[in-house]
């Protein structure tokens, strides 16, 4: 007959199992998703080769591409990382608000890993950083997930906040930017203030696909306080120049397709890039794909086009800068979330 302490090791041995096999699935679901993704950003990439070459034959585009100065490229790519970088303390400041204590060098990973998820709906799937930092931490997922949100809006704010300063200087395609920019900004109204949220909460909380929506909701405002009002703010003064950098290494992708570009040109190329980007948000569509990539291959044409950039050099910038905003964020963001998936086994 089994003893009390050999019971209790089988049921421990039967719980770790079934934690490795959650294990498993989460990551084989996980890779499912961002392979279905890339594949995605694929196929847009295909379609806008394919039209350059229907426009300008296959001679002409393959020539576009091999005229690519690869140091100006990877000017870009490193400005682009930096980016990233500096939008590091915000997170360290999230954490510290929320008490959440964790190493700085494995909150870095943990933060990176985020990027991973860049091109899901809505960038929500970097809500995956929550269950890395409750197995990391032993903190519940309920108390991360404000962090995961505010970092989430926080960017979306940098780039409507860079799109009407750039406005300023532009006065181009005024109405439909300011108009994508107060539509981003309107969630925010529901995270920051829970008066809205809870009405919204009463009246559509009776319709069956709306209460995921509530649940998430209502644990976000749970610990939202925590937080406070004025780390919104703060965290602009991370977002704003980090977007800022975005935009200057697509100014960098243009230089290395030959056009030709003076600092006057930079708050065009701002505009340009954010207000892409910025419409691309709005729609939902994961990592913007497609949505993008349309609005900056309309606005190279209509802004440079008379400087000589064909639908060939437009489609190749517009590709490569995706290349860069997609494939390589998501090269160093899932190269870390591999290695913080070691920590889902404590």
């Amino acid at each position: 007959m089994a003893t009390k302490q050999e019971t209790q090791g089988t049921i421990s041995s039967i719980g770790q199992i079934r934690k490795e096999e959650d294990y498993r699935r989460r990551i084989t679901r996980l890779r499912y998703v961002l392979a279905s993704m890339l594949a995605f950003s694929a196929v847009v990439f295909l379609v806008i080769a394919w039209l350059a070459i229907l426009k300008e034959g296959a001679g002409a585009f393959i020539a576009t591409i091999e005229s690519m100065n690869v140091g100006d490229y990877l000017i870009a790519l490193g400005i682009l990382f930096v980016g990233y970088l500096i939008r590091f303390p915000k997170w360290q400041v999230y954490l510290r608000r929320l008490q959440i204590k964790v190493d700085i060098v494995k909150s870095f990973l943990v933060y990176l890993s985020m990027y991973s998820m860049d091109i899901t709906p809505g960038r929500w799937g970097r809500a995956v950083v929550g269950v890395t930092l409750n197995r990391l931490t032993g903190v519940r997922f309920g108390k991360t997930f404000p962090a995961i949100v505010a970092d989430i809006f926080t960017d979306f704010l940098g780039f409507a906040v860079l799109t009407i300063l750039a406005l300023i200087f532009v006065r181009k395609y005024i109405v439909p930017s300011v108009v994508a920019a107060v539509l981003l900004m309107l969630p925010f109204i529901f995270m920051y203030h829970r008066k809205p949220f809870e009405y919204a909460r009463r009246k559509l909380s009776r319709f069956r696909f709306m209460k995921k929506f509530f649940e998430v909701g209502a644990m976000y405002f749970k610990e939202k306080d925590r937080l406070g009002g004025d780390v919104y703010v703060y965290s602009l003064l991370y977002t704003v120049p980090a977007m800022f950098l975005n935009s200057a290494s697509f100014f960098f992708i243009m230089l290395a397709f030959g056009v030709h570009l003076t600092v006057m040109d930079i708050p065009l190329v701002v505009f340009i890039f954010t207000s892409a980007t910025l419409f691309g948000m709005i729609t939902g569509v994961p990592g913007t794909l497609g949505v993008t990539d349309a609005v900056l291959l309309g606005y190279l044409l209509a802004f440079f086009g008379s400087d000589g950039v064909t639908f060939g050099v437009a489609s190749a910038i517009t590709i490569f800068s995706r290349i860069a905003n997609i494939w390589f964020v998501q090269l160093f963001g899932g190269a870390s979330l591999a290695y913080t998936f070691r920590y889902w086994k404590h």
